[in-house]
């Protein structure tokens, strides 16, 4: 009798653990203190470059300017702009040309690689390859998305175009050189 007890409990407990939903572990670099874009990492970098390129701007972006970007923009990068934006007096260097990109007249369009060819869905930060043109000129750069929150978030750009930029590898590298 005992046994047969025993017997009937097992697929008891096996059904119901099949009845019982598992959340998945999703994987940030911490919280966050902002607004958030909906979309995945490629979705924001796209929308991130089509306001870039609807709404140029030249040099170190003033607050108000920032204050836009701020929901596409991981709180590192973000507080890394407003420090180099409190400093006095601004270096020549940030009150021309586009920090956002390889080419200081930057971009009149962006095309953000898909991040479906990404294979670790459990990534925390995914560089992708945005292509970017002017005129007749065409490069690519890389924009690293991270997620923070239960956002995916810009933490830097990286500056791989033919034309070196004249701050360094990455903008995360010209804004800690300006310091």
């Amino acid at each position: 009798m005992r046994n047969n007890a025993f017997a009937l409990l097992i697929p008891a407990a096996l059904l119901l653990s099949a009845c019982t939903t598992v959340e998945p572990v999703i994987k940030d670099n911490g919280p966050r203190t902002a607004a958030c874009v909906e979309g995945g990492p490629d979705s924001v970098a796209q929308k991130f470059y089509d306001l870039r390129v609807s709404q140029p701007t030249q040099g170190l972006p003033d607050s108000n300017t920032l204050a836009k970007y701020r929901p596409y923009l991981s709180d590192r990068l973000y507080q890394k702009l407003l420090t180099a934006n409190g400093q006095n007096p601004k270096p020549a260097a940030w009150s021309q040309g586009d920090l956002f990109s390889s080419l200081a007249q930057g971009p009149t369009s962006a095309e953000v690689a898909s991040a479906s060819t990404i294979p670790n869905r459990d990534a925390r930060n995914i560089p992708l390859r945005v292509e970017l043109s002017r005129d007749n000129k065409t490069w690519k750069d890389e924009v690293l998305m991270i997620h923070e929150g239960t956002c995916w978030v810009v933490d830097d750009v990286r500056y791989v175009g033919q034309v070196p930029h004249a701050g360094g590898g990455s903008l995360t590298q010209l804004l800690e050189a300006k310091k």
